[in-house]
Order: structure tokens, then C-alpha cells, then sequence
């Protein structure tokens, strides 16, 4: 199936603000100036990173002004901002003021694209993206696409939209920051896997967070997917705009419905991409095909085959695909079983939905929590896995909100505060874990916090949980 005939914008002589220097304001500054685009880049940062940044964009002929992203430079006609960069920051007033569209990095993709473009098959949601995607990109190439993995991972959108050798079809992850800032996106097909309360305090509200996933689905040709045990999934679908003919596509851990994929007696199924949605039912995997075949990874395998069902994959390509996916690192990811006990590694279970599906992979569970909460409440996921827990160690500097709400929810549970700040902390966690553990227990590192208190980000926190492991382990072979 081909992309949509568009024509790439013609920036010459434009002034273009962009703010950020990070990850996607770089190249964005970049393609912009090799398009005749008179650039200023802006950012609050002045440090040394921002200064070598700033130094390699004046060597191309870039205006950067360090220290200064309050300020909307005078002229401008443009804004292109990095993703994260929050929608109340006075240089996005000023320019609404002015009368300046603002782009995220994600829009300015979009809008490059050439004749024939590649389509899009996006996915967003709370929990899960970054793993369908992958999923997605696997099962594409199963079925012989030229394709790639974009947005918050793989390929850079700007490269693979600019790439001299075109892509077939690109899997595309979109955040709620990146799809705020990019109004005029339409993929082929998308997905919201699901939603629950997060980055609350950029948004500024969960109405406001569930509109910018929603849009997502603005456009969509062939299918919106969505989450069968997630009704606010669904009433997206419903209030999105979308191409004649486009239809409503579930997927759920049960028996499906017409235009539902789901699961039958260990397989993969699907009802939506049949002939005969009322009496068919088409075969696409084993669950033991999903690596780890955990509730939640089998939903985001279904996703990804709704997804790629709506481009046209055959049934034997997601089969294969999803043979062929390695999970990425830090997802529950098993590290080592050590006198019975199993240590487990979810490091990238950041917020409480991510959380909660972890903790519904295993019992009995030991639990290792806290970081930064980010404005979440834990008493829904306490009361929800409490009956699961063995014992509990905390650290980070939210884990107070945790123990209160284990006091209330789990109040026999064993809870290990542990009030320290250093990254050491973590081999203490995973002592006092394997201390609290019984042969057929999990330990498992599933903060339900996002971990810039204390580490790098969540892939730190996550290898220093298997360091600590993994020596535990040696340790033990010693003896």
C-alpha cells in the first residue's frame, strides 16, 4: 500500500526558531539550514554540552543563543521545539501571540516528506510503545517490507523520511509530547495501547493527556486500534476524524469479537482482517511465540499484528516476526535465579501502569520501588497487588508515597525503607530483597517511578540492578 502524494516544504529564506539542542533540535537544525532556512537555535542550557552543541551549529552558519529559551527571536516564522519542551514556556506564548506555528520534530518529519512517502503505522499509549514497535518492525520485515523502527527509538524520523534508499513502511512510536506538537500528522494506521494518569504535570491535566494520544488517530486510512479492557482507548476512536472507510479495530487477552484480534486456547487470533468477520477466525501465533509471553507483552503482540494486518502482512509474517523479536533490555528482563528466587529487571516500568502490569506477571514477589512519582498515586496499585507481595524495599525520593499507601492497602506486608541517595543504594535493594525472598519468589525492580533522583535514567538503574545480581550470583556459585 503506498503513502499519500505530498510535496516537501520549501524553507528558503525562512526564519526558523529551534528550541532545544537535544536529541531532536540538533538534527532539526541541521535539515533546516541545508534547506535554506535562516536558523536560530535557543535553548536554556549553558553549559558544556550546550556550548560544544552551539559550536558545532555556528560551524554550519547557525545562530545560537545559549541560556535564553524564554525569548522568541525577533522575525521568526517559525518555531520547530523539541517534544519535551512544555506547552507553557513563554516562547511558545509569544509566538502564538505573534501569530507562529510552532512544529515538534515529529511535524517537521511529516511535513519533509517527498512524492510516495512511505506510510506510517504509529503507535502511542502509557506502557508498551516502544516494545510494539518493535514488534511491528519485526513482523514488516517477516513480510519483506523495507521498514524501520522511528520515533523515540531506532532510526531518526528526519533520517528515515530523508533516506536516499525509501522505505516501504515505517513503525512509528509517538509520544504525548511529540503528538502535541505535530497537528497535521495523518499515519495509515495507529494504535493506543493504553492510558492511565502520566506526565500529568506537562500536560496539565489527564483530559488534556488523553486528547494529545487521541490524536494519533486523526486521519487514519485503514485502521484505529485500540485496547478492548481500555474503554478510554476506544472513545478516542470514536471522537477522532478519520478517512472514509477506516474502522475500529480491537485486541484483548480473550476470546475475540468481530474486528477484535485476540487469544484462543494458546494462539493468536484474528477476527478483524478476515472475509467473513462474523464466522472466520484466522491463526496468527502461538502465545509461546511472544518473548516473555507475560499478559501485557501479549497484548502488545496483538497490537503490533492488528497493525500490521491493516498494511496487509500475511498471517505467517507476524507469526514469524514475533519469533524473531528480542525484548529490549531492562523490560521485565530475567537476570538470574539464584537458590529458587528469580531476579527480574523492569526497570522501564516508570510510572504505576507500567508497574502494575509487572506485577501481575509474577507471584510471590518481592518488590523493589520508588524514584520519582511524577504526581502519581499508589494506592490503586498497592490495593491491586497486594495479595502478591511478599515483601517490599523502597528508595528514591517519592518512596514515602508508596509506604503510605502500603500502610493502607498491605499494611502485614514487610516493608525496607531504605533512605539513602546514592546509586549504592541499589545493591543494598537487591541485599535486603534477596534477604526478604523465598525459593519460588521473584525479586523483581519495578519502581513505578521514573529514576532521575538518583541515576542517569531508567537503563542505569536497571544495569546496576543486574550488576548487583549477577554478582549475588557469583557469589553464590563460590560457595
Amino acid at each position: 500500500m503506498g503513502g499519500r502524494q505530498v510535496t516537501a516544504p520549501d524553507f528558503a529564506g525562512t526564519r526558523v526558531t529551534v528550541a532545544g539542542l537535544g536529541v531532536s533540535g540538533m538534527p532539526a537544525a541541521r535539515v533546516l539550514h541545508a534547506r535554506g532556512a535562516l536558523v536560530t537555535a535557543v535553548t536554556d542550557a549553558d553549559d558544556e554540552r550546550a556550548r560544544a552543541q552551539a559550536e558545532e551549529l555556528r560551524a554550519l552558519g547557525v545562530t545560537v543563543r545559549l541560556g535564553d529559551g524564554a525569548t522568541l527571536p525577533e522575525g521568526t516564522e517559525l518555531v520547530v521545539t523539541a517534544p519535551g519542551w512544555q506547552p507553557d514556556k513563554p516562547l511558545f506564548a509569544a509566538a502564538e501571540a505573534a501569530g507562529v506555528p510552532v512544529w515538534g520534530d515529529v511535524e517537521l518529519a511529516w511535513r519533509l516528506r517527498g512524492p510516495g512517502a512511505a506510510p506510517w503505522l504509529a503507535v502511542t499509549g502509557t506502557n508498551g510503545k516502544t516494545t510494539t514497535v518493535r514488534m511491528l518492525a519485526a513482523i514488516l520485515e517477516a513480510a519483506g517490507h523495507r521498514t524501520a523502527a522511528v520515533g523515540n527509538i531506532g532510526v531518526s524520523l528526519l533520517d528515515a523520511v530523508l533516506a536516499e534508499e525509501p522505505y516501504d513502511v515505517l513503525a512509528v512510536e509517538l509520544s504525548s509530547y511529540q503528538l502535541h506538537w505535530a497537528p497535521s500528522v495523518r499515519p495509515h494506521s495507529a494504535a493506543v495501547l493504553n492510558l492511565a494518569p502520566d506526565h500529568l504535570d506537562w500536560h496539565g491535566s489527564m483530559a488534556a493527556y488523553a486528547a494529545d494520544k487521541g490524536r494519533v488517530y486523526e486521519g487514519n486510512t485503514v485502521a484505529c486500534v485500540y485496547n478492548s479492557a481500555d474503554p478510554a482507548t476506544e472513545e478516542l476512536v470514536r471522537a477522532a476524524d478519520v478517512e472514509e472507510g477506516c474502522r475500529a479495530v480491537g485486541f484483548t487477552l480473550g476470546t475475540p469479537r468481530p474486528s477484535e484480534l485476540g487469544v484462543v486456547e494458546g494462539l493468536l487470533v484474528d477476527r478483524a482482517f478476515v472475509p467473513d468477520r462474523g464466522q472466520q477466525a484466522q491463526e496468527l501465533a502461538e502465545v509461546a511465540d511472544v518473548d516473555p509471553p507475560a499478559p501485557h507483552n501479549i497484548a502488545n503482540a496483538l497490537a503490533a499484528a492488528a497493525l500490521a494486518r491493516a498494511f496487509g502482512v500475511p498471517a505467517t509474517a507476524v507469526r514469524d516476526g514475533l519469533r524473531a523479536f528480542r525484548p529490549d533490555p531492562h523490560r521485565i528482563e530475567h537476570v538470574a535465579t539464584i537458590g529458587g528466587v528469580a531476579y527480574v529487571d523492569d526497570s522501564k516500568a516508570t510510572n504505576t501502569h507500567a508497574a502494575e502490569a509487572s506485577l501481575a506477571a509474577y507471584e510471590p514477589i518481592v518488590w523493589i520501588a520508588g524514584g520519582l512519582a511524577k504526581g502519581a498515586s499508589f494506592d490503586e496499585l498497592v490495593r491491586g497487588a497486594a495479595k502478591r507481595l511478599r515483601a517490599v524495599v523502597l528508595m528514591g525520593r517519592d518512596r514515602a508515597l508508596i509506604r503510605e499507601a502500603l500502610a493502607r492497602h498491605a499494611p502485614n506486608v514487610p516493608v525496607v525503607d531504605l533512605d539513602r541517595a546514592d546509586t549504592g543504594a541499589m545493591s543494598e535493594a537487591v541485599r535486603e530483597a534477596a534477604g526478604l525472598a523465598e525459593s519460588g519468589d521473584t525479586v523483581l525492580l519495578a519502581p513505578a517511578c521514573a529514576s532521575m533522583d538518583m541515576f542517569t535514567n531508567y537503563n542505569v538503574r536497571g544495569d546496576l540492578f543486574a550488576e548487583a545480581v549477577r554478582a549475588r550470583a557469583t557469589a553464590a556459585e563460590g560457595d
